[in-house]
């Protein structure tokens, strides 16, 4: 699953598919009509609201979709600093969390041979030392 571009209706009607929910279940969940379902399941975008709702039903964390997308696309933090200090009170981005499907899609570009290591540090800013700690870990 690429996380570059996502299309989280299509996310949600795959997940839909493979679980078998009829859409009358789905309906009484979400309180709403078959019509909004199948605008949902064409929508690039979703209310988080509905989301979560969605995510409860389904059992699958679709805001885990964005997060994986944060931490291989976002610049890197130092590149983000600002000359406005920041309050104690505002949260931080860690970009140094990830999660197994981000770690199984980096090792498999490399498997795969889309990518080599060094491109793969390149370009999501993974220290050398964790990808091959991953690498390692996969043997």
């Amino acid at each position: 699953m690429l996380y570059k571009n996502i299309h989280i209706g299509k996310y949600i009607k795959e997940m839909v598919d493979h679980k078998k929910i009829p859409i009358e279940r789905i309906c009484n969940f979400l309180g709403k009509d078959e019509e909004f379902v199948e605008n949902v399941y064409e929508s690039q975008s979703v209310e988080t609201d509905i989301l979560l709702r969605w995510s409860k039903l389904l059992e699958y964390d679709f805001f885990r979709l964005y997060s994986s997308h944060l931490i291989l696309y976002a610049p890197p933090a130092a590149a983000n600093k600002s000359t406005t200090p920041k309050s104690d009170t505002t949260p931080q981005f860690r970009k140094n969390i990830y999660t197994q499907e981000i770690k199984d899609f980096i090792l498999n570009r490399i498997e795969s041979g889309e990518m080599t290591q060094a491109e793969v540090i390149k370009e999501y800013s993974i220290p050398k030392s964790t990808l091959h700690r991953w690498i390692q870990k996969k043997r």
